[in-house]
């Protein structure tokens, strides 16, 4: 096995994300839960934590799924509890993130909001709601939300994908 390096990333509900990156080659682990851009208790926003091997899948690619599997150009009234966001844990991923927003917003038409934010603090998320989706793939949430995002994660990033963990 590579070497494993970690990133984060918030958008969306941290279900919807912790399923896509827990369906992705290379993802080692994803730890659900609350990110922190600030000290405060109310800086947190739901978010994942992804553990990769950086010789099976580069953080810009991990950055990419990301974009296009949330809302990644739309400010809305939840953005406080679900920021658009890329945490780093080094100033070399950060700058590589921002290199990666850069050159990834020419396949959106809508300027993107992800924002890039270094890691302060983390809380996981009750037990009960992790690996939500894999789970029961057929709970409503799931199938209503989840799953289209893992379609898009097929049909945009299949190479990436772990269509057996899917079910593709």
């Amino acid at each position: 096995m590579g070497a494993i390096s970690k990133i984060a990333f918030g958008g969306g509900c941290h279900w919807c994300t912790e399923a896509i990156f827990q369906s992705v080659i290379g993802v080692v682990g994803v730890d659900q839960g609350f990110i922190s851009i600030d000290e405060g208790d109310d800086s947190f926003s739901e978010a994942v934590i992804v553990n990769y091997q950086n010789d099976k899948i580069g953080l810009d690619v991990l950055i990419a799924i990301h974009l296009h599997t949330h809302r990644s150009t739309s400010e809305h009234s939840m953005r406080k509890k679900y920021r658009s966001a890329i945490y780093t844990f080094n100033d070399a991923d950060s700058k590589r993130a921002i290199t990666a927003l850069e050159l990834l917003q020419e396949q959106f038409s809508m300027p993107l909001i992800t924002q890039v934010y270094p890691f302060k603090a983390f809380r996981f998320s009750d037990e009960m709601f992790h690996n939500y989706y894999f789970t029961d793939p057929n709970k409503p949430f799931c199938a209503t939300y989840i799953a289209p995002k893992l379609k898009v994660l097929l049909k945009e990033f299949g190479h990436y994908a772990n269509k057996e963990r899917i079910g593709a």
